[in-house]
């Protein structure tokens, strides 16, 4: 077997690696709080913030508005957020957590944006665009592929 075909198996393994961990992190989250992982970090990113809109809340969390919009519709409807318009100009919604909120947070296992993200945040400036730089090249030799899921949290990939 040729070295390319061997560093290929092995990038391949440590993939699955990755994404075994991530899915039994959000299997964890989901055990102990009854929410998804995505959901818990939005939670959090209201924790850091309260009072934060629906774009800055999918900016947060690195996914597209109407994808942050859908999220919240079902921690709201599971009483774990509130919506709250402002007084002076009606069409500007905050977004607050509630005491359920918070209670699930607790219960939640760290770190609250999930390992992947965690981990991430943790590399080097320098780390982080080599690896953008090659994972860009990985997805370049792809083909054609669908990059809407770039707006979409792990969790619900």
């Amino acid at each position: 077997m040729t070295h390319n075909a061997l560093a290929a198996r092995e990038a391949l393994r440590q993939f699955r690696v990755i994404f075994g961990a991530v899915r039994q992190h959000y299997q964890a989250v989901e055990k102990a709080c009854g929410v998804s992982g995505a959901q818990i970090w939005a939670l959090s990113a209201l924790q850091q913030t309260p009072g934060m809109k629906v774009s800055e809340l999918a900016q947060a969390l690195s996914i597209h508005a109407s994808t942050a919009s859908n999220l919240l519709d079902k921690i709201e409807k599971a009483g774990l957020i509130r919506r709250e318009r402002n007084s002076a100009d009606q069409r500007v919604v905050r977004l607050y957590l509630t005491n359920a909120g918070k209670k699930a947070l607790g219960k939640a296992p760290q770190p609250l944006t999930g390992i992947l993200t965690h981990a991430l945040a943790q590399l080097p400036d320098e780390m982080l665009s080599r690896l953008n730089q090659d994972l860009a090249s990985l997805i370049a030799h792809m083909g054609e592929i669908n990059t809407q899921c770039a707006q979409k949290p792990l969790s619900e990939l």
